[in-house]
């Protein structure tokens, strides 16, 4: 399904991404984009969490749907919180500590492999990242996120990305501040063979919350 119901979350990032959505979405805010309107994940929808098809239908892109099909297989990546703004539209990633941001290398189907990297051949292009450089190994979540965000914009729209790193979550133990995730992401991009300055780097942003400042219950 590419509408997940999802639980009331109970820890880490998935509970803290509903609270702040809920009630401190000036916490997810980066100052460099208008204010946002989060659309998921909402309380009144079961705290969904979308993907393929139903992830453009939420952000009112649905005339995308055809050709996200042609880029990217089904199964792609199920966005923790999307968002809006006048003209613009937000994906968003959210994590509670560093571990979380190493994922598995894809477990595709030859097939769905096959349209992945082809896709991932078009992105890596398009941002000048070397033809030999995996984006399937242990940073394929982040690498696939940008795949999407560089889809949407290849269509002209004012896409962004935005990764959120919790800080201060002690029960998973995530980092007190900033400048682990920094660093972590420094580490993750490198090895994606991203330069600090890339086609879509000034359209992804980091946000990094205090989960003491969360508190409230959904």
């Amino acid at each position: 399904m590419s509408r997940v119901r999802q639980p009331k979350g109970e820890k880490g990032s998935l509970k803290w991404v509903q609270r702040a959505v809920a009630h401190r979405p000036d916490l997810l805010q980066p100052e460099a984009l208008p204010p946002i309107d989060w659309v998921s994940p909402k309380a009144d929808d079961d705290f969904a969490e979308y993907r393929d098809s139903d992830f453009v239908w939420k952000l009112g892109l649905a005339s995308l749907a055809p050709m996200l099909q042609q880029f990217w297989p089904r199964g792609g990546p199920q966005w923790d919180a999307l968002g809006t703004y006048q003209g613009g539209f937000v994906l968003a990633e959210a994590k509670a500590h560093l571990g979380e941001l190493e994922s598995s290398a894809t477990q595709a189907s030859e097939a769905s492999l096959a349209q992945i990297e082809a896709a991932f051949a078009q992105v890596k292009a398009a941002l000048g990242v070397g033809p030999d450089v995996s984006w399937t190994g242990r940073y394929y979540q982040l690498a696939n996120r940008i795949a999407h965000l560089w889809f949407l914009r290849n269509f002209g729209l004012d896409a962004h990305l935005v990764l959120i790193g919790f800080t201060g979550d002690a029960e998973m133990g995530g980092p007190d501040d900033s400048v682990a995730w920094n660093a972590a992401y420094a580490r993750a991009e490198a090895a994606l063979g991203l330069t600090e300055e890339h086609a879509l780097s000034a359209r992804i942003h980091h946000v990094f919350p205090p989960v003491a400042q969360l508190t409230t219950p959904v």
